[in-house]
């Protein structure tokens, strides 16, 4: 029987690691031990055949489920089929989004005369002699995608743009499970594979542009309150339990701090660029909004914003923001990541083979479009959106989600046997309803109709590829008029990159977070009742005015 690995088959033979498989498909798999097992970065998850394969080995002890080391998998059993994948696929990097135009350039890191000088908090440090370059790299740490750019500090251009998958996934696909991972016997595994996988890019990047690693002086990050903390090694577990706020949230509360970014060493983190590199973690909101929406906040000016806007910032958890620069409302829904790839059938992120759009044509026949233009594999979340939206415009499928009398799921590509069934409906459901209720109660907290609004923003690579239109239609956002709906684009990593090149800006959303109102969702008297009406898919109702 044969191993398989995106539809293409190779003969099984006893004794072979999945790594040497990967080999003969000329996959990219991070290794830096030689393949002892001793460096943890070449998971890949076994979708079919784990039983093929040997135990899990001593030092795959710290996988869950169906991941395992590709140089510890060996296969023994030549009958069964195995099919595996990597942890790195390539997402579809977004090349369009919202670009901030007023921006003037005052990176932290410098050239003074045959200098580089980076402007630390207690002031101007040498930290090398000048050599040629000075570069800065800015990182959105999703929970399922990872960018990052890297950036001429002394032009302030952008010169390479990379992403890769989130390789925590073995931790769980949710925050909750992230944390609850790294809270366990194997803290710390979470960030050395983070680290792996972002040195690994840095590698890739040196070597396509023949730079140097040593040239790079800075890394700004950011990411939602617990991928920020994995990263900078701070203990998570506080952020799983009320009052669900980090460490260093509880520290500046306290007065212990000034604001909640942190700033260290690479070397002392081991991000392997410049040794005296200065590490950023952009500033914290409150409880799980973490510094990526801070971004956000700065990609789309709002610390200049006067009349009242609506950010939403779409993924596994999914960020609500209402406001101006004077009044700001902020929460996270935890969405979970059915939208995103996980518990569907059929879903999977937005990587080549995934279908991203889907109609019933006027013959009432199923169409759809495929990112990469290749045979469909699953289906990603903007697929989704279309294929519910749809199934309620055709009358295939009722407002609470069920399919007519005795059919247990819709195939919406014959050829490959692709579906959504039932269950996948309803994980679809109870990902939606979190996002309903989120925006509900925060519109309806701050009090004004919709038609108030200047522009509601889509942020979020997903969420730019959504189809707004069918998005309302379920419910999926708040109905807005589509004239006023903006997609933002990757703007966590547009506020990144803003963060690099700006020292000012940095330190005045420092500040500006800090007025943030943060919104328990969990304590809404009605919040079961919303979550109930938001489980339907039909447009989302008009918010009350709070009393």
């Amino acid at each position: 029987m044969p191993l398989i690995h995106n539809k293409e088959k190779i003969p099984l033979e006893a004794g072979r690691t999945l790594f040497d498989y990967a080999d003969d498909l000329s996959l990219r798999v991070p290794t830096s031990c030689g393949r002892t097992g001793e460096c943890h970065e070449c998971i890949v998850e076994v979708k079919r055949g784990t039983e093929a394969l040997n135990e899990l080995t001593d030092p795959e002890e710290f996988l869950r489920g169906n991941y395992r080391l590709a140089c510890q998998a060996t296969v023994q059993d030549i009958t069964a089929e195995i099919e595996f994948a990597v942890l790195r696929r390539q997402p579809r990097i977004l090349t369009q989004g919202i670009k901030r135009e007023d921006i003037e350039p005052q990176p932290v890191v410098y050239r003074e005369g045959d200098d580089v000088i980076y402007l630390s908090p207690d002031g101007p440090k040498k930290i090398d002699s000048y050599r040629g370059r000075i570069l800065g790299l800015a990182a959105d740490i999703g929970t399922t995608t990872v960018v990052m750019n890297l950036v001429n500090l002394e032009t302030a251009q952008t010169i390479y743009t990379a992403s890769f998958e989130n390789p925590q996934r073995f931790g769980g696909s949710d925050i909750m499970n992230r944390i609850s991972y790294e809270s366990g016997k194997y803290r710390g595994e979470l960030l050395a594979v983070m680290l792996s996988s972002i040195n690994f890019e840095i590698g890739e990047m040196v070597k396509a542009l023949k730079i140097r690693r040593r040239q790079i002086y800075e890394l700004v990050v950011v990411g939602n309150a617990t991928m920020r903390e994995i990263f900078f090694g701070v203990d998570v577990q506080p952020i799983g339990q009320k009052p669900y706020k980090s460490p260093i949230e509880t520290e500046f509360l306290d007065g212990k701090r000034q604001n909640t970014a942190l700033n260290a060493r690479a070397s002392n983190l081991g991000v392997r660029i410049h040794p005296e590199a200065n590490v950023y973690g952009g500033p914290l909101i409150g409880s799980h909004v973490g510094s990526d929406i801070t971004a956000d906040l700065l990609a789309i000016g709002m610390e200049k914003q006067e009349e009242p806007v609506i950010l939403v910032d779409v993924g596994t958890n999914t960020e609500v923001i209402v406001g101006n620069k004077d009044r700001l409302l902020a929460a996270s829904c935890p969405a979970g990541p059915a939208f995103e790839g996980g518990e569907v059938t059929y879903g999977m992120p937005g990587y080549d083979g995934a279908v991203e759009k889907f109609r019933f044509n006027g013959a009432g026949e199923p169409e759809i479009e495929v990112i990469g233009d290749i045979e469909p594999s699953g289906i990603c979340g903007s697929g989704l959106i279309d294929l519910l939206a749809e199934l309620r415009r055709t009358e295939r499928m009722t407002e609470l989600g069920q399919l007519p009398a005795g059919e247990n799921k819709f195939e919406f590509h014959e050829g490959n046997g692709l579906s959504v069934s039932r269950a996948d409906i309803s994980a679809l459901a109870q990902a939606k309803a979190a996002n309903f209720c989120g925006q509900s109660i925060v519109l309806r907290q701050y009090g004004l109709p919709l038609h108030d609004y200047e522009a509601l923003y889509l942020a979020g690579g997903f969420a730019n590829y959504i189809d707004e239109a069918n998005a309302r239609k379920i419910g999926f956002i708040a109905d807005m008029p589509s004239e006023k709906i903006r997609k933002a684009g990757n703007a966590s990593l547009e506020g990144a990159t803003i963060m690099l090149l700006s020292g000012p800006k940095r330190r005045e959303m420092e500040d500006f977070v800090q007025q943030i109102e943060h919104v328990e969702l969990e304590t809404t008297p009605d919040f079961f009742d919303l979550f109930v009406e938001g489980c339907q898919f039909k447009p989302m109702a008009e918010p009350a005015t709070a009393e």
